[in-house]
């Protein structure tokens, strides 16, 4: 049986070959040219040869992909012109995530696991502040601190900035500024929905791949038209999504199909201002997680907004129009087209500017993983529903889906906030017992003169013995919560939570 997923029409059939599209692709064009309507046709190939998919739906639109397509004249006319026989419309198997789980089931990740590079970067703080913020979670790590949510990353941030002294030796000068200025930034992340995202049940990976008893592969769909208000928020929850993917996913070599297909849509945001350093890091990881089975696929307006070494790693493309109003707008018509293996029946540059809606310039790669020449294709129409869906389908989907009511309860179970707040109290009643055990010793003795020495020496002594129990606790009490806490290659969580 042929798996290959149609894209479209040319001189003759175009698609990808599943074993090949684990090697990632790119879908770009100007708005309104198509890209939406070619995603959610991808995603519908993949799905019925048994692909789960993960798609960030930025305008609402690919909700109807769960619902059978409507007779409708240009997809008719575009059927007829493409010979396609056994069309016929069809809903496919859905699950919708928000992050502020109202438009679909909720999507947490933890501080801890998104890490000091992603977060930072969230942040957007500064290089000294990063490194206080790297510093933080350090100490965190070390002593095996779960932060969990804002609370626990606040009451770190006062922790090692009211210790400074004690991690100097260990970890190197902590800047109050900075902890100040962090946490002035907390407050504003809290703002854009920050404290829905970071909190658990954290996101099981396991229930993105999931099939239906057909076979089908789920199609998970982020709602992303809130999220998108604030684009940092949303391009670290996809970086995150990606990193914990390489680094709990095993090695599965050359699959004959991936087991998790991702659609990044606006993904210029993800490398916008990005630092050096996380470009380095995100280039790294698209080269490697193939290896795991995960082909990912980023839409964007223009090949230009990718950097060229993630560029280059993407085997599979589809091109839709670009404008050239102006020089900028050639220049980048210019660069898309190098970008494609020449076929001497296409003058490449010429066509981007030409092509109709629903139209797009493809090149797939072949059997050996070359790239075939590009040619200029009929896109498919989509089985199901163009267009969003109603609130009522929604819901209904909603409350049938694999994972209803598992992540609804948020859960806040013992990390950093209470364990510090604990040790706090402890400390207090550690530092009022001996307060009081002194009394009883002052109020034995009789001359004043000693007892005045002696009240000095208790003084120091209590504060000797606080310092001497919070370094000791400090050795300790990681060994006692879990251990050294390991890191993966964008800083997430390594190994098993």
């Amino acid at each position: 049986m042929d798996q290959t997923i149609f894209i479209g029409q040319a001189e003759q059939k175009v698609g990808i070959l599943p074993k090949m599209a684990n090697r990632h692709g790119l879908i770009a064009g100007a708005t309104g040219t198509g890209k939406t309507i070619t995603m959610q046709g991808l995603a519908e190939g993949f799905s019925e040869i048994g692909v789960p998919v993960f798609l960030a739906d930025v305008k609402g639109d690919v909700s109807g992909v769960s619902q059978p397509g409507k007779a409708h004249p240009k997809v008719a006319e575009r059927v007829e012109i493409m010979q396609l026989t056994e069309f016929a419309f069809e809903g496919f198997p859905v699950t919708f995530w928000d992050v502020f789980g109202k438009l679909g089931h909720p999507v947490r990740t933890t501080i801890s696991d998104m890490g000091p590079l992603l977060l930072a970067r969230l942040l957007k703080l500064n290089e000294v502040q990063e490194g206080v913020l790297s510093l933080v979670f350090r100490v965190a790590d070390d002593n095996g601190w779960l932060l969990l949510d804002l609370k626990d990353l606040r009451s770190m941030l006062r922790f090692v900035a009211d210790n400074a002294a004690d991690f100097r030796t260990l970890y190197g000068n902590i800047s109050s500024a900075s902890v100040g200025a962090i946490q002035r930034r907390l407050i504003s992340l809290e703002d854009q929905g920050g404290d829905e995202l970071f909190a658990e049940p954290i996101l099981n990976l396991d229930d993105l791949m999931q099939t239906d008893q057909e076979g089908k592969g789920l199609i998970n769909i982020l709602a992303a038209n809130t999220l998108m208000s604030s684009p940092q928020l949303y391009s670290s929850f996809l970086l995150w999504l990606l990193s914990e993917l390489f680094e709990q996913l095993p090695e599965v070599g050359n699959p004959d199909k991936p087991k998790l297909v991702l659609f990044f849509d606006e993904a210029h945001l993800i490398f916008k201002n990005a630092p050096a350093v996380l470009l380095e890091k995100v280039e790294q990881v698209v080269r490697l997680i193939r290896s795991k089975g995960v082909g990912v696929y980023f839409v964007t307006q223009n090949p230009t907004d990718i950097p060229d070494s993630v560029l280059g790693q993407l085997g599979n493309r589809i091109q839709h129009a670009l404008r050239a109003y102006t020089a900028k707008d050639q220049k980048a018509v210019r660069a898309a087209a190098q970008t494609f293996r020449d076929n001497p029946k296409l003058d490449t540059e010429e066509v981007i500017t030409q092509l109709g809606v629903g139209e797009a310039l493809v090149s797939v790669l072949d059997k050996k993983g070359r790239p075939h020449v590009v040619q200029q294709t009929l896109i498919k129409p989509p089985k199901s529903q163009i267009g969003p869906i109603s609130d009522n389908q929604r819901k209904v989907l909603m409350a049938n889906s694999l994972v209803a009511g598992v992540y609804e309860k948020e859960v806040d179970r013992e990390s950093a906030y209470e364990i510090l707040k604990l040790r706090a109290e402890n400390l207090a009643k550690e530092q009022e017992a001996k307060l009081k055990q002194q009394q009883k010793e002052d109020a034995k003795k009789t001359k004043p003169r000693k007892r005045s020495s002696s009240q000095g020496s208790t003084s120091r002594g209590s504060d000797s013995a606080v310092d001497a129990f919070l370094k000791s606790a400090m050795r300790s009490l990681g060994g006692q919560v879990g251990g050294k806490l390991i890191r993966g290659v964008l800083g997430s969580l390594f190994g098993g939570k």
